[in-house]
């Protein structure tokens, strides 16, 4: 295995980096924190935190880092924390990598994958130091799938219950380790064609002793329900879809619990048991936003940057049936409000407080009212220059954050006024949405992992 430098940096910007000597092979489990990010964007979906002054609005490559460490490989899944423990995926080659490109373009297409050894890594870091706790491979061997050049295969999060990681990965499979690294069980997946050779990156969920996983792809897109505990299939319900890119959410509302699938031809609401509740069509012919649930109410959206229909829609609860919009409506009895061009093509939109905001992913920002989608400010530019924006957006102590593949986080008051307060610069390419945990924010890069927390 390639090791994994860690390194610990002071709080001032004059201080030079120092070497963690020691790398710890294993960690003993504390037990689990207040404070816990279980999977993309958070255990409700939400990518907010609380209100805690330990959480930094300024940071750098030295300012406000408590450690930063190398992760080797490629990979643009998010960073999970539980308890005392960060968790992160990645896939690193034996044989020559072409880098990632930034930017929206035509030409990242590789139809043909490598025939070099991969290899499919879990690793662990302490939260106190940085130090690795254990790293786990799961799969040796070279990809039988391509992916695009701007992809990784290792782009899908993992989840956590507090017992065990669940890492997926695509047209590979899913692996359960306990929190020690040790795998409990695993589950293989045949691989699938998917649109332009693109690869995969729908994370999977966990809910009450259920692992759920979404597959849309070019040959038999599904949604299949697994054993948390054991990899056991409970149910699996194969989708009229082609490729797709959305993460699934848990929709607990007053009236039962429903299970989301954003999709190019239909929207879909099951049953923890697999059965079709409602469905509407009307999305862009990508889907890659994350629904989420914000007021009662759940919101969809797509906006693939080459189709001329981007939606947000505004669901509430008790819906049944088809409940699409008829032509030229924009509500009906289960869709309170409907926006046809406010919808991002990459990153999932943002509620806080009252306003939900959206990130374009040409560097543009919207403000609509997350209650009845009325304006509150229209499409205002970041920062001229500023490049293209994959990552989805998060926010805490009044400010909204906002990551571009350049490694620039902008930050933004939130309000009814659009106004840059600060720019936080990393230098390197950036496509990870970050996790937020009992007072820090980790941040991961091309190459490495950050935990950033006001004071160091």
């Amino acid at each position: 295995m390639k090791p994994v430098a860690s390194r610990v940096v002071s709080t001032t910007r004059a201080t030079t980096f120092a070497l963690i000597a020691a790398v710890v092979l294993s960690c003993v489990a504390l037990p689990i924190s207040a404070s816990n990010w279980p999977s993309f964007r958070g255990s409700d979906a939400l990518a907010t935190g609380p209100d805690d002054e330990r959480l930094p609005l300024t940071w750098s490559q030295e300012e406000n880092v408590a450690w930063v460490v190398d992760v080797p490989g490629l990979g643009w899944s998010s960073p999970i924390v539980w308890g005392d423990r960060v968790y992160v995926t990645s896939v690193w080659s034996e044989g020559e990598i072409e880098e990632p490109k930034k930017g929206l373009y035509f030409g990242g297409n590789r139809m043909k994958p490598s025939s070099d050894v991969h290899h499919w890594v879990v690793y662990c870091f302490e939260v106190s130091t940085g130090e690795k706790c254990w790293e786990k491979e799961v799969h040796t061997g070279a990809p039988d799938f391509p992916r695009h050049l701007k992809n990784t295969y290792a782009s899908e999060t993992p989840t956590t219950d507090g017992e065990r990681i669940y890492a997926y990965f695509g047209n590979l499979g899913v692996w359960a380790l306990d929190l020690d690294g040790n795998e409990v069980w695993h589950e293989r997946f045949d691989a699938a064609r998917t649109r332009f050779g693109w690869g995969t990156a729908t994370s999977p969920i966990v809910h009450d002793g259920r692992l759920f996983i979404v597959n849309d792809n070019d040959d038999q897109s599904y949604l299949v329900a697994l054993n948390a505990e054991t990899g056991e299939e409970l149910w699996r319900a194969d989708r009229d879809e082609g490729s797709n890119w959305a993460t699934p959410f848990v929709w607990e509302n007053p009236q039962r619990t429903e299970l989301i699938t954003a999709g190019t031809d239909q929207v879909r609401s099951y049953s923890m048991d697999g059965e079709l509740l409602w469905n509407f069509g009307g999305m862009s012919s990508i889907a890659i936003p994350q629904p989420f649930s914000a007021h009662g109410l759940l919101y969809v959206s797509s906006g693939y940057i080459g189709d001329q229909n981007r939606p947000v829609y505004a669901i509430k609860p008790g819906a049944s049936g088809d409940i699409t919009l008829a032509d030229g409506a924009k509500s009906n009895e289960s869709i309170v409000w409907f926006l046809p061009q406010a919808g991002a093509y990459n990153p999932t939109p943002l509620i806080y407080g009252d306003v939900f905001y959206t990130l374009l992913d040409r560097g543009f920002f919207t403000a609509h009212d997350a209650k009845t989608g009325e304006e509150v400010y229209g499409k205002q530019r970041i920062e001229r220059g500023a490049g293209a924006f994959s990552a989805s957006p998060w926010a805490y102590n009044g400010h909204l954050f906002v990551l571009s593949e350049d490694g620039d986080t902008f930050v933004i008051k939130a309000g009814d006024t659009f106004q840059v307060v600060g720019k936080n610069s990393l230098d390197e390419m950036s496509m990870a949405t970050p996790a937020i945990a009992d007072g820090s924010l980790y941040l991961r890069t091309r190459t490495k992992l950050y935990r950033l927390t006001a004071g160091g």
